[in-house]
């Protein structure tokens, strides 16, 4: 049933208010949230329901919540359309029972992948890792569907991990030449990916050839057309094809939208007009490497040429874009990572873009995935999506002597949903030549939402890419990281960025306020900030159609969550 617009105002201010109120307490043994006397998570303060009114733009948001023109609809974002409680699929193995050991004296990487093995093998369901200390010299791979690795707490379940990706698999070089590690910016040592994607993955990389990381395979041409689809337009739940036959309710499919010559569809990702009309699109290589677009998505109905998605479509359908529905990757599908912590072995962080692989936990080619009460120590990436779709990473951690990516979220990803994350500050100095990003989004990525966060190094990384559609809300930034991309790699942002009541501790503006940057975005409730370091320029000439909104109030904005608010919204 639609709701009205007073309806929707109403309900979501109420939302945001029961969301002060509570806050966010661990579990036992979990990954903790802000420690006693640290900086409170943004808008703490105002959590009375006798606040403010709501913001204008949120007022107006209301009359338009799929297909206005700043603010993105992200709220069915993570597994299972944002699902407050994930699967929990019945226990068929223990690990202790495949030979693991829980005192650290014999490396249980083979157990645990021989228990995780087993279980996908027989359906699916949850692996049991008990209380200890579980040496690993190898990396985990989850490779089948309805398999959960689960620990008994991150307090309590420890994995050391004393070997990087580079040493168990080869070197990764960069997709586009030199000496660049991809181990970078992809691959972890728990991998979620599924068999046939991560084994030619994997032989690609012994072979020295560059493995494609997205969903429809190697050069993109492992797909076959399902059907043609008719136009239509950004934020329709519904398309209609040419031919359902193929199509099921439930299906995961991929909706494709091939780029044209005059790159209109890169300009509409861009929000139109003419700033991007006028923007040099041809030279840069490796954004364009990125296109054509692939958007996966659940099928909610099919009726007779009706398809209804779980999801309103991101961007409009235009014949000119040869849309198309098509087989993708088998997915990874209903699987995790619960209450447990990832060790590597403390060694220096490399420098920059030469990073030999001691990565936490990364999904690929992974539709409604999960990570819960994680925490990753002393690796050079943390968490990362990679081509993955609606999966949820809640109560995570990253900590130790610092990351280069704590979170990265590229090739494609789309509408993930990372909430009560932290960043804990590194525990030893940077080396000289080391990189610090942040909450990292590049390569098309659109609709994934960073919620209820604390930061306490690191920067709101838009890694150029021209990502679109996401938003970042309710987080604490001590603003120290800068954003990476190169020239080639396209503008910052696309349309549709909103930063929404974040508190800058130490008042640096990068990448946070981004009104003057950013083409049809919205700030709201930030800290007040200033310019120093790293300053970027706008990519688009012209108005940017940006808006700017309570600046210098974080946490007395109403709604206080920007995602949380449009979760009470329902069709």
């Amino acid at each position: 049933m639609a709701l009205s617009r007073r309806q929707f105002v109403g309900g979501a201010v109420a939302v945001g208010a029961a969301a002060t109120t509570t806050g966010f307490t661990p579990a036992p043994g979990s990954a903790p949230g802000p420690a006693p006397g640290s900086a409170p998570a943004s808008g703490s303060a105002a959590a009375s329901g006798s606040g403010p009114a709501p913001v204008a733009l949120w007022e107006e948001y209301a009359d338009s919540p799929y297909t206005h023109p700043q603010i993105p609809y992200v709220g069915r974002a993570g597994a299972r359309r944002g699902a407050t409680r994930l699967p929990c699929p019945p226990v068929v193995s223990n690990v202790l029972a495949h030979g693991a050991t829980p005192d650290g004296s014999t490396d249980s990487a083979p157990a645990i992948n021989r228990a995780l093995a087993e279980a996908g093998e027989r359906g699916g369901g949850t692996v049991l890792v008990p209380p200890g200390t579980y040496r690993i010299d190898g990396f985990l791979h989850i490779r089948h569907s309805n398999v959960v690795l689960r620990g008994a707490g991150s307090g309590r379940t420890r994995l050391l991990a004393t070997k990087h990706l580079t040493e168990l698999i080869g070197p990764y070089g960069s997709r586009y030449g030199g000496d660049k590690s991809s181990w970078s910016w992809a691959g972890g040592l728990i991998w979620l990916a599924p068999r046939a994607r991560h084994a030619s993955l994997v032989a690609a990389i012994r072979a020295r050839a560059w493995p494609f990381e997205g969903w429809t395979g190697n050069s993109r041409d492992e797909w076959r057309s399902l059907t043609t689809v008719r136009p239509a337009r950004r934020g329709d739940w519904a398309v209609t094809v040419d031919d359902p036959s193929a199509l099921r309710r439930g299906d995961v499919i991929l909706l494709r939208l091939a780029d044209d010559a005059g790159h209109t569809l890169l300009e509409h990702m861009a929000g139109g007009g003419p700033g991007p009309e006028a923007y040099v699109w041809d030279d840069k290589t490796k954004l364009t490497s990125y296109v054509p677009y692939e958007w996966p998505v659940r099928i909610a109905s099919v009726r007779g040429r009706r398809v209804t998605f779980e999801r309103p479509l991101p961007l409009d359908v235009r014949p000119e874009w040869g849309p198309r529905i098509v087989t993708l990757a088998q997915p990874l599908t209903d699987s995790g990572v619960v209450g447990l912590t990832l060790e590597a072995v403390e060694t220096p962080q490399s420098a920059h873009l030469l990073d030999k692989g001691y990565n936490g936990v990364t999904f690929q080619c992974a539709y409604d995935c999960w990570a819960e009460d994680v925490v990753v120590r002393h690796v050079d990436n943390g968490f990362g999506l990679v081509a993955a779709s609606a999966c949820t990473l809640r109560r995570t951690r990253v900590e130790g002597r610092g990351s280069h990516h704590p979170y990265f979220c590229r090739e494609g990803s789309h509408d993930n949903l990372v909430e009560d994350f932290r960043i804990a500050a590194r525990t030893v100095p940077a080396p000289a030549g080391t990189q610090l990003h942040g909450i990292n989004v590049e390569g098309l990525s659109s609709h994934n939402v960073w919620s209820r966060g604390v930061m306490e190094m690191g920067t709101f990384d838009t890694h150029r890419g021209m990502p679109f559609a996401n938003v970042r809300t309710d987080i604490t930034v001590e603003n120290t990281g800068r954003h990476g991309g190169d020239a080639s790699a396209g503008p910052l942002y696309g349309a549709r960025f909103a930063h929404w009541n974040v508190t800058v501790t130490n008042g640096r503006a990068g990448l946070v306020k981004i009104d003057t940057i950013a083409p049809y975005s919205a700030t709201v409730g930030i800290s007040e900030v200033r310019e120093f370091d790293q300053i970027d320029v706008p990519d688009f000439a012209g108005e940017l159609h940006a808006r700017v909104e309570a600046y210098g109030s974080p946490g007395a904005v109403r709604p206080r969550n920007l995602y949380e608010a449009q979760r009470s919204l329902r069709r």
